[in-house]
């Protein structure tokens, strides 16, 4: 059965060295897949070219309410116009907006949630949205914040708090939703990548899966940034793969701004082994 499989993530948390990795497993290429590449295979869920087909008029100019209407509507018929899973990176939160889904659970075959120490998270945002880092830790506890459109571009995504975030796509206890944690990634990328390959059956062979690994190593994408741009790069950033470190946090946050971080999510927090 046809269907989207999510790569759903707060922003910053490793949503795109997933995605990376999944498109060089998929196409299993001779080469990595160059950046643009990658953003075809697996492409954004926000993206204006989704819900144009469904309006009239240019989605740019459709005020937010019109453009949560027809969010689930767009995804349903992307499903219907392809046979095959279709991976898609979301940083929306799953629940409504308005009153109106933000998921179609009929167009979903499954999805793959990234988590990541808010902490870090923190810092590896306010470098992409130019925010300092209290405004971030404000952002990261709004119930109602939300990325805003790039009119001829993307579309608004709903994205909540970061506890609102993680609660709500971890919280069923469904096999078709896989977490996993980016420091795991990071401490054992072939181990926690092959369990994505076969948990979802795109593969269970070993050196494929080696492969992609190599292919989308973290060094690996910043030379190529380095090389062919990216698109995906905030015009407040120098380079999108910045350091993919973990704990980095504890370098750059005061004791003030980190227990205010604990504080504000150590619900969800304490549920990951991150206090």
């Amino acid at each position: 059965m046809p269907g989207i499989l999510w790569l759903a993530s707060y922003p910053k948390s490793g949503n795109t060295w997933t995605r990376a990795f999944l498109a060089n497993l998929i196409l299993d290429p001779a080469e990595p897949l160059p950046l643009k590449r990658i953003g075809e295979v697996c492409p954004s869920e926000p993206a204006e070219m989704w819900f144009q087909p469904l309006s009239d008029k240019p989605v740019g100019e459709l005020p937010a309410p019109e453009v949560a209407a027809l969010r689930t509507k767009a995804q349903e018929r992307l499903v219907g116009l392809n046979k095959n899973i279709v991976p898609m990176k979301t940083h929306s939160y799953l629940g409504e907006d308005v009153g109106h889904p933000i998921i179609s659970m009929a167009a979903t075959y499954g999805a793959i949630y990234i988590i990541r120490d808010p902490r870090d998270v923190a810092v590896s945002a306010t470098d992409h949205f130019g925010k300092t880092l209290d405004e971030m830790i404000d952002w990261m506890a709004d119930p109602l914040a939300t990325c805003v459109a790039m009119p001829g571009t993307i579309v608004h995504e709903l994205q909540s708090s970061w506890s609102n975030h993680v609660e709500s796509w971890t919280k069923w206890n469904h096999p078709g939703i896989f977490t996993v944690r980016y420091e795991d990634l990071l401490a054992d990328p072939m181990d926690q990548f092959g369990r994505v390959a076969r948990h979802f059956g795109i593969t269970t062979d070993k050196a494929r899966i080696k492969k992609a690994v190599e292919f989308s190593s973290f060094k690996q994408l910043q030379t190529m940034e380095a090389e062919q741009g990216f698109i995906e790069r905030s015009i407040h950033s120098e380079k999108f793969f910045r350091s993919g470190r973990s704990g980095g946090w504890r370098e750059k946050l005061t004791p003030e701004q980190a227990a205010r971080i604990e504080r504000d999510h150590a619900v969800q927090m304490k549920r990951f082994g991150y206090l």
